[in-house]
């Protein structure tokens, strides 16, 4: 195997104009974009022009006489790694084709089709899509035992997948990384390292890889095989990182290997570390200098996105982090002044909606702002409901960048089929919908059951639910199903005796509990989420004394929502998770929820860790250029730990008051 460093043609020899650096960049970042060779690490504020750094610092190495071959640029997406090489090629001349230039997994498969024979990967090696790794997975566990899917609280394969595959980002222990992140599978956490082991084995018998293999195996590669980890660190003699705070351990491994000649820039910002659950490690920045000994910190401050109010109630969220657990920053505003962000208490949901359809229609019809320019934030998909049916009401587009409308969930929709056919049996599209989802059922044998049950109601002039269990009916049910059964038609029999004693709300947390939240166990990875999801449906409930009339308004506003097709060039409010908020701006932000048990919600309370939550609050805020309005209902839509009453967030609490206005809703929806 050659592992010589091979030189680029003579044709590589681009000229690179003469770029004005002094003049292109502010001081902070023209200090990091041409700082000494060596390991540096550049805090980016939010809104600080991160990307054009790291730009021009690859156009000042070019200047410097570097070759594009020699310097290894590694972002998170690949959508940001062709956007970046086209602005240097704008700047240089240079072709993106002619750097190593992209995301951590594409080039882990660029380095394991050169290299990857040397720990017994063929270079003709094909890499698995998600389905396909599942599929694979789900052969290698029956070949250990052909049972563990057919226990209903047990993971299925996409799940499992899961489970497994943040254990290999994060290098924990499946142990571990049930306790932390998967508690409903705690009691068969001990079968996943057998299982684990034989997918692996598999793998290797059918010369496949999947997507975490790419990353696993190329660090293999650099740690076992010193003679391709020098030809890597001779070959490139810059290494730039993007987002580094969002690095799991594998990729901060990865880049340590890669740049033990110490020539890194990391770029990222501690403060916007939020996506722990899917591996990232805070750690990594925080450590970052002492892996790399002779650091230099450069801080990218300036801020060019929001008016100094906003960025002052922001550096208050950074201030309010524990000494010694952070890097200190303080964003300085470029913009002139604004007003200062409003905290606004509503005394519900329905007020806090009523309060923000209020506002936004001001915004739009007195004040000509783009509805595009106009985003409502969110910590979890439950707690935008009620935006979502004020919206719909009041007939204002809004498109939810962070998924589909939440009636349209997979989980929501199953629960609705269940209180619909409960309701009323001859629904027969509610009842397939909901019988398919029993194991080895399909939509004939959903047919067969029902028309059995029919059949048996019709004749013994019985109530269809009670028909469910006898004998004529379960004949019908394929020998997989008959576990889930009894329980199955034990849970509908209880939705129906609350829906006869006129409780919606208990019926709805009465199908949440039943055999359909053991099925949820195991279908969904994310189960704790969606679980949370569903038990605000109870709150939205609560305000029906009628069946009839709760079932007939989810209809009706979903199919509003999914039938009024919105144009591409239709002007929207954006609703959207925080998570996928990350990186966006907006002239207008709204954050609602920001109460106590909602942001943070109560499972962050009880665990007492709160550090991701208060940076993911940090995100939210310096979201927003120009208007920022933070809001929480006083009364919660259903009960908590602390009852119904609500007390403002702990992140607004532990604020300076003289940071924001206190903006008081009057009944009529005035202020």
């Amino acid at each position: 195997m050659d592992f010589t460093l091979h030189h680029e043609s003579s044709a590589d020899h681009t000229v690179v104009p003469a770029i004005d650096f002094k003049a292109a960049l502010n001081d902070e970042q023209f200090a990091a974009v041409t700082a000494e060779p060596g390991p540096l690490l550049v805090l980016a504020g939010a809104g600080s022009g991160k990307t054009r750094t790291l730009t021009y610092r690859v156009a000042y190495l070019l200047a410097q006489g570097v070759k594009p071959g020699e310097i290894l640029l590694l972002t998170f997406t690949n959508k940001a790694a062709k956007e970046m090489l086209h602005r240097v090629q704008d700047l240089t001349g240079y072709e993106p084709r002619r750097f190593w230039g992209g995301t951590f997994h594409s080039l882990g498969n660029r380095a394991l089709r050169m290299y990857g024979e040397e720990i017994g990967l063929p270079k003709n090696f094909t890499i698995l899509d998600a389905d396909e790794s599942e599929t694979l997975l789900k052969l290698a566990v029956e070949s250990e035992d052909k049972t563990f899917f057919k226990e209903k609280t047990n993971p299925r394969p996409g799940p499992l997948f899961s489970v497994l595959s943040l254990a290999r980002n994060t290098q924990l222990s499946l142990a571990d990384t049930v306790e932390r992140n998967f508690p409903q599978y705690a009691e068969v956490a001990y079968r996943f390292p057998a299982f684990a082991a034989a997918y692996t084995k598999k793998k290797r018998a059918d010369k496949v890889v999947d997507y975490d293999d790419l990353l696993e195996l190329w660090l293999q590669l650099l740690t076992e095989k010193p003679a391709i980890a020098e030809y890597f660190n001779h070959r490139f003699r810059h290494v730039l990182v993007d987002e580094y705070q969002d690095t799991n351990t594998i990729q901060a491994q990865i880049v340590d290997q890669l740049a033990a000649h110490h020539r890194v820039m990391a770029v990222g910002d501690d403060a916007q570390c939020i996506y722990s659950w899917r591996g990232a490690d805070f750690e990594n920045i925080m450590t970052f200098p002492d892996r790399h000994a002779g650091t230099v910190i450069h801080r990218i401050e300036t801020n060019y996105r929001s008016t100094p109010e906003i960025l002052e109630f922001a550096n208050g969220v950074l201030n309010a982090q524990p000494k010694g657990r952070h890097f200190d920053k303080e964003l300085r505003a470029h913009r002139k002044h604004g007003q200062k962000p409003a905290v606004i208490q509503a005394m519900d949901d329905r007020e806090q909606a009523a309060f923000i359809l209020k506002r936004i229609q001001a915004l739009v019809s007195d004040e000509g702002v783009s509805p595009n320019e106009i985003a409502v934030l969110y910590r979890s998909h439950f707690l935008a409901l009620e935006m979502q049916l004020a919206l719909t009401r009041n007939g204002i587009p809004y498109t939810i960048t962070s998924g589909v409308k939440f009636f349209e969930r997979q989980h929501v929709r199953d629960l609705i089929a269940i209180l619909n056919f409960v309701y009323n049996p001859a629904n027969t599209s509610a009842w397939n919908r909901i019988a398919i989802l029993l194991p080895k059922v399909g939509e004939k044998g959903a047919v067969k059951i029902y028309a059995a049950a029919h059949d048996h109601a019709r004749l013994m002039q019985q109530n269809f639910i009670d028909a469910l269990v006898t004998d004529d009916v379960q004949s019908k049910v394929p020998k997989d199903a008959k576990p889930d059964w009894p329980n199955f038609c034990a849970s509908l029999k209880q939705v129906y005796d609350a829906m006869n004693d006129e409780k919606p709300a208990e019926a709805v947390s009465t199908a949440i509990e039943g055999w359909y939240g053991d099925y949820m166990k195991g279908e969904y990875a994310d189960y704790m989420d969606r679980l949370e999801e569903l038990k605000g449906l109870i709150g939205f409930a609560g305000q029906f004394t009628q069946m009839s009339d709760l079932l007939a308004q989810i209809m009706l506003l979903n199919g509003e929502t999914s039938e009024r097709e919105i144009q591409p060039d239709t002007e929207c409010i954006k609703l959207t998770t925080i998570h996928q908020a990350k990186g966006l701006e907006y002239d207008v932000v709204f954050l609602i929820g920001a109460a106590e048990g909602q942001f943070p919600g109560y499972r962050t309370i009880e665990s007492g860790d709160f550090e991701e939550e208060r940076r993911l609050f940090y995100v939210a805020v310096t979201r927003a250029k120009n208007e920022l309005y933070i809001s929480y209902p006083r009364v919660a839509s259903r009960p908590g730990p602390g009852g119904m009453m609500l007390q403002p967030s702990r992140f607004l609490q532990e604020l300076p008051s003289d940071l924001y206005d206190e903006l008081r809703i009057k009944r009529s929806y005035g202020w």
